[in-house]
């Protein structure tokens, strides 16, 4: 049985040693999801457009529904293949990924966003990409990067 991929903890150099991988799925996810989006947008204007007369073209956005339905199928591949390498995609559209660790013992997650040379950042869970923090901010002696701070409400 495999292990659960939301289990498999990364360090830096890991996920850095990765990125050439994820880095190339992403890229294709990011394309094909905005494509995906783009073409759905059009069909539903057209969609919309023609329930109001008669269904003249009711075939063609069919096929078009279909080729997108297609396509989907073909993104939700390219997601497995991150889930498979225990990479959590955040953002389709943008191509924010992240890689589970540890530091002193608390789950954080380290971050990536396509367009980024390497894996430079972290956030905790609850801060998701928005709170992301830079890596070299604050590396303390031993190496690692700094604890997150925690507000227990």
């Amino acid at each position: 049985m495999a292990p659960n991929p939301g289990d498999q903890q990364f360090s830096i150099e890991d996920a850095n040693r990765m990125l050439p991988l994820v880095r190339a799925i992403v890229a294709d996810i990011v394309q094909l999801a905005s494509d995906i989006e783009d073409r759905q947008d059009r069909l539903n204007v057209v969609s919309d457009r023609q329930s109001e007369r008669d269904d003249l073209y009711a075939e063609e956005l069919q096929q078009m529904q279909h080729e997108i339905d297609q396509d989907e199928d073909r993104l939700d591949d390219f997601i497995q293949e991150l889930v498979d390498l225990g990479v959590e995609l955040q953002d389709a559209i943008v191509g924010e990924v992240d890689f589970r660790t540890r530091v002193d013992g608390r789950e954080v997650l380290l971050c990536w966003k396509l367009g980024e040379a390497e894996v430079s950042h972290w956030h905790t869970e609850d801060a998701g990409f928005a709170g992301r923090q830079s890596l070299l901010q604050g590396v303390g002696s031993s190496g690692d990067f700094p604890s997150p701070d925690v507000t227990e409400t």
